[in-house]
């Protein structure tokens, strides 16, 4: 079992490649007024693009910078200090409403055709994304499927001259209290049954932390509500210590920025532990850390197996259920050793 508190600087590597980039930073910075960013997906790829979506904040410092991305996710865009206002979108349906011109289209979400065709279909001065064959016009650099995802979409915007750091990652501390401060926050729930360890294990690294003087709160979103009450009743924690549900996405920002741990599998609340530094013991699979882990930092310890598949997969991994509940235990024990008191 591969326990790293470091995944191997996987998030520092920026190549260059597509258009030159002083030349097109020179081209968009004299024609930005109005930018649209798309990345209409969930938390976790929200807070892996904030350092792309920074670099074009810092490259374009007096275009209005408008987010298309899921509503629910308006307070943590705001956070970002990197977008004027966000355009309510989830997946790749086209906007609600017209938005009016836009001079430049940014497309965090995917490497294309069809997220390149809906922003292309506005009417864009000039679109930045990977190239693609089946879009012709897009000048970007080639798409790289093993690269970190942070990474990547720093890649992409500095190949149009928007400098982007990707470990530029971190949030200021929502202003909202947290619902339950200084808490270890163990959260069951992944998108795919293929990311997520099974409620059992949860339940028991739960309770051992509980049986240690840990108070344990379990969180989930409203759909995720059974699966934390499973665990809290299988750890004998109380009806108290289920927050699924209960929390939106400011509450649940501030829940994991107070927090003295987070355990979780590869999901956005692992994303939130590495905007807030706050220590957690992250358990990846089938994707490899390399891909989606937190940066080289001592305080998230990730539990990897070295097994790949298929992330969208129904049911848990095998290389995910190689993380045994001593493995995960043990490390939330180091964990909180470095914490503070």
């Amino acid at each position: 079992m591969a326990v790293n508190g470091n995944v191997g600087g996987a998030v520092n590597g920026v190549g260059g490649g597509g258009v030159n980039g002083a030349a097109a930073s020179a081209a968009i910075a004299a024609t930005a007024r109005r930018v649209l960013v798309l990345r209409a997906l969930g938390l976790g790829d929200l807070l892996t693009a904030v350092p792309a979506l920074r670099g074009v904040r810092r490259g374009l410092p007096g275009a209005r910078i408008t987010l298309a991305a899921p509503a629910a996710l308006a307070p943590l865009a705001q956070a970002t200090g990197a977008v004027d206002d966000l355009l309510p979108l989830d997946g790749l349906d086209p906007p609600p409403a017209p938005i009016g011109p836009v001079d430049v289209a940014v497309n965090l979400h995917g490497r294309g055709p069809e997220s390149h065709r809906l922003l292309a279909a506005l009417g864009p001065g000039r679109l930045v994304a990977f190239a693609h064959p089946g879009v012709p016009h897009t000048e970007g650099p080639d798409w790289d499927p093993d690269e970190h995802e942070a990474g990547r979409w720093c890649r992409l915007v500095r190949a149009h001259g928007l400098d982007a750091d990707p470990a530029d990652l971190d949030l200021p501390v929502p202003a909202v209290p947290s619902p339950a401060p200084g808490a270890v926050v163990v959260h069951p729930g992944a998108a795919c049954g293929a990311r997520r360890w099974p409620a059992e294990r949860f339940a028991a690294v739960a309770a051992a932390l509980r049986d240690a003087g840990e108070r344990v709160a379990v969180t989930g979103g409203a759909g995720e509500a059974l699966l934390a009450r499973r665990v809290v009743d299988l750890a004998g924690l109380g009806g108290g210590a289920c927050l699924a549900g209960r929390t939106g996405p400011a509450e649940l920002a501030a829940l994991v920025a107070g927090a003295r741990l987070v355990v979780c599998g590869d999901t956005g609340v692992a994303h939130l532990a590495t905007a807030y530094r706050t220590p957690s013991v992250l358990l990846f699979g089938p994707t490899p850390p390399a891909r989606w882990g937190p940066p080289d930092r001592a305080q998230h310890l990730v539990l990897w197996a070295g097994r790949c598949g298929d992330p969208h997969g129904r049911d848990p991994h095998p290389g995910l259920l190689e993380i045994t509940t001593a493995d995960a235990v043990a490390a939330a024990g180091r964990a909180l050793a470095r914490a503070p008191a």
